[in-house]
């Protein structure tokens, strides 16, 4: 995708022509019966529900041991300790030379079926083919399923129940929190070494910069580059730039949001409007990166890109503790060693 997310993006058909009946037959073979497991044994144990962020309770007559998911909820429930439950997942999970994107984390990438690789690709048979217990994702706006195709949302949500944790216009620790309370719902345990081990660098690398914000209260925009287009992003609306305010780092507001309120939309013309000491930079594969916005003069005439005050910023981050201590420590040593140039 090489807008940020809440832009209407132009949307391409998942099945082709002849598709539509054989979805219709997997549809009938996988409604009801059993939940089965990774290797299609039946699962041992009692009911599991769990409440989304949509307000419903999904209820199972077992735990889900045939998990889709999209990659990067994927790759913080692997975090969490949940990694063989999951099939299937769909977004970005591999780049073009076969390496793992980086919003798949630490998740074996070759071990699972990958639905769709970038937005609006949901290959619908192949994950009826699964026989996927639960689809889980990210919820950007309201109700909405993050990388599920509005145009086959309904045979997609047909063929397995879904949880959606919502993504956005809340602080980036209470959407972790939300995470750590659904892995362990799944059977994770939440006290095992790894997972208390990235809490605790997740708490030292927000007090460390609480710490340098404090200490040096430079001026940071959250930004992203089109060709056409630069995007000052909303700490009011993203999860992760909101949670940086809160720790005290002067981050930029645009005052001139679009309609959804992530971004402000600048022509490259205007991409001076908000003077920054530091520029987050977001470093998806979608958007546009240093390297490819050096051609532009308005990029270069940045006062941070100048001063070479550039960080990178994960504008889908991986809402683990293990994901987002890394993104806040990065953070940090770029505010700690910024200059003042605005």
């Amino acid at each position: 995708m090489s807008t940020p997310r809440s832009v209407s993006l132009s949307r391409r058909g998942v099945l082709a022509a002849g598709g539509a009946l054989g979805v219709g037959a997997l549809l009938a073979a996988c409604g009801g019966g059993k939940a089965t497991g990774a290797k299609g044994e039946d699962v041992k144990g009692g009911p599991w529900s769990f409440t989304d962020d949509r307000k419903e309770k999904v209820s199972l007559d077992s735990v889900p041991q045939r998990i889709v998911a999209f990659t990067g909820t994927a790759a913080a429930l692997y975090d969490f300790g949940i990694d063989k439950q999951v099939v299937g997942v769909f977004g970005p999970t591999k780049l073009k030379d076969g390496k793992a994107d980086p919003q798949a984390g630490d998740i074996n990438v070759d071990r699972v079926t990958i639905i769709g690789n970038a937005y609006n690709q949901f290959a619908v048979e192949k994950y009826a083919a699964l026989n996927p217990d639960l689809l889980i994702t990210n919820m950007y706006e309201p109700g909405a399923l993050w990388f599920v195709p509005e145009e086959s949302k309904d045979k997609i949500t047909k063929l397995a129940k879904s949880v959606a944790i919502t993504s956005a216009r809340v602080p980036l620790v209470k959407i972790i929190e939300r995470y750590a309370e659904l892995a362990q719902s799944l059977g994770a345990d939440l006290k095992a070494k790894k997972v208390t081990d990235a809490k605790a660098r997740f708490e030292k690398a927000a007090a460390e910069l609480r710490k340098a914000a404090k200490s040096n209260p430079v001026k940071v925009l959250a930004c992203s580059g089109s060709a056409d287009l630069f995007y000052a992003s909303n700490p009011g609306i993203n999860s992760d730039i909101m949670y940086f305010k809160s720790l005290g780092v002067d981050i930029i507001v645009p005052d001139n949001l679009d309609k959804a309120g992530y971004f402000e939309p600048l022509s490259w013309e205007n991409a001076d409007k908000y003077q920054a000491d530091v520029l987050m930079l977001d470093n998806r594969t979608s958007a546009l990166q240093p390297k490819d916005l050096a051609a532009k003069p308005a990029w270069t005439k940045l006062p941070a890109v100048k001063a070479g005050q550039v960080t990178g910023w994960s504008s889908e981050p991986r809402f683990s503790y293990a994901g987002a201590a890394p993104l806040i420590e990065e953070l940090t040593k770029a505010i700690q060693n910024a200059k003042k140039v605005v």
